[in-house]
């Protein structure tokens, strides 16, 4: 088959030592380096031609000219809270079958606040939440301590360690920088004390299936810092040259407690009506009772282990390579559009 592959490239060297980082490397955090996408590449090619597209170069007339029999996604688009579902619409317009989420899954579930809505509603745990859009704001129905962060964003951009708040002075200092920086709603929840997790979830209807579950190990953070996966611990502290120990999968928890973690995020996963991929993140409370922090139905896929990129880690926990991961993605894909 001829396979079209979507992606954002970042682009640019963040200056050294720079902390905290420039806005322009964390703009980009979503998006994937040359390796990565060298890597997908790679994998597709073991049994495709491929077809490279640049999401940020004109990708509707790229798509036009080219055609391709299906296009793998992975572009997590430049501006705005719809930007995921930017390359996705295109493909809808053009009719060219793709990888992963529709628009409206994946804007939706971008939107951290109603992600949340859609599964309270049904009955799915998710920590209590506020949406505030004003330095003017006052409530007082959430218990502290509490967590901060952008509404519309992913990969930890705008999670600092000091997005745990303690106090109203606090919460007001960090909303503030919230709406100032990102130009977006701050999303306020609370702060669950439990430990965290990650799962990888693989398939569709009754075929999906989680992978091995990962654990984000906050015991391996400097001393002091707060027990969260924020841009400092993902971007900073954790480098390919000298990764941390944050991460183990399969995680070391009860078989009720895995159950129970897998029963949630499956659930949640066709509550939203993902397709295909997505990585689940999850945190237990004080009385170790799992809820859904959010959903990634476009994950990360860092190709060398020393990246610790979770997705592609349950995989390997499951015996697959990376190459198998992106091959078993695309056959999931034709499978669900009856393409043999």
């Amino acid at each position: 088959m001829r396979v079209g592959l979507t992606y954002n490239l970042k682009r640019g060297t963040p200056e050294e030592g720079q902390d905290p980082p420039s806005t322009s490397r964390e703009a980009q955090a979503e998006w994937d380096d040359q390796e990565t996408v060298d890597a997908v590449i790679s994998a597709l090619r073991e049994r495709h031609k491929v077809i490279p597209v640049d999401a940020a170069e004109d990708p509707y007339n790229a798509l036009r000219r080219s055609r391709p029999d299906i296009v793998f996604n992975m572009a997590e688009g430049t501006f705005g809270p719809c930007r995921e579902g930017h390359i996705p619409s295109i493909l809808e317009y053009l009719n060219i079958p793709y990888t992963a989420s529709d628009p409206l899954a994946l804007n939706i579930c971008l939107d951290k606040s109603r992600a949340k809505e859609i599964l309270a509603y049904h009955g799915l745990p998710t920590a209590r939440f506020r949406v505030v859009s004003e330095r003017d704001f006052s409530f007082n129905s959430l218990h502290f301590p509490l967590l901060v962060k952008p509404l519309f964003e992913g990969s930890s951009i705008g999670i600092r360690n000091d997005s745990v708040v303690q106090t109203q002075a606090e919460l007001r200092t960090k909303v503030g920088w919230v709406l100032e920086r990102f130009r977006q709603p701050a999303l306020v929840e609370e702060f669950l004390a439990g430990r965290e997790f990650t799962v990888a979830i693989l398939g569709n209807g009754e075929e999906s299936r989680a992978l091995p579950i990962v654990e984000i190990r906050f015991d391996s953070l400097p001393a002091g810092v707060n027990p969260i996966y924020s841009y400092e611990a993902k971007w900073i502290w954790d480098q390919s040259s000298n990764p941390l120990e944050i991460f183990e999968c399969p995680a070391r928890i009860s078989e009720e407690t895995q159950a129970e973690i897998e029963r949630i995020c499956l659930e949640a996963y066709r509550t939203m009506r993902c397709r295909d991929w997505c990585r689940i993140d999850v945190r237990l409370d004080d009385l170790n009772r799992p809820h859904i922090l959010e959903l990634n139905p476009l994950p990360g896929i860092l190709p060398r282990p020393e990246d610790n990129s979770c997705l592609p880690k349950a995989a390997r926990a499951a015996g697959m390579t990376y190459n198998q991961l992106i091959n078993t993605v695309l056959d999931i894909a034709c499978r669900r559009y009856r393409i043999h």
